[in-house]
């Protein structure tokens, strides 16, 4: 199984996020965002310009900013 950071991720990909790798402020606002270890995400797709990034998680549409998303770990699923 590979792991990417979640910036990384191309469109349609899926995954299992396995870590949040920031604390703080931003960190706790990931989390908040129910962006949490054993959390199941598919990229949807990216704004033209590549930022941001939209993605399915626990039903809902979610939308991060790259710099968001390259704090968050994912294992891809095969």
């Amino acid at each position: 199984m590979s792991r990417l950071m979640m910036r990384n991720m191309e469109d349609n990909q899926s995954g299992t996020i396995s870590a949040v790798k920031v604390s703080g402020e931003l960190g706790r606002r990931i989390r908040d965002m129910g962006l949490v270890p054993g959390t199941d995400i598919k990229i949807q797709g990216r704004a033209p310009l590549y930022d941001p990034v939209a993605l399915r998680v626990r039903g809902f549409t979610l939308t991060l900013r790259n710099n968001e998303a390259a704090h968050i770990e994912v294992n891809i699923h095969n």
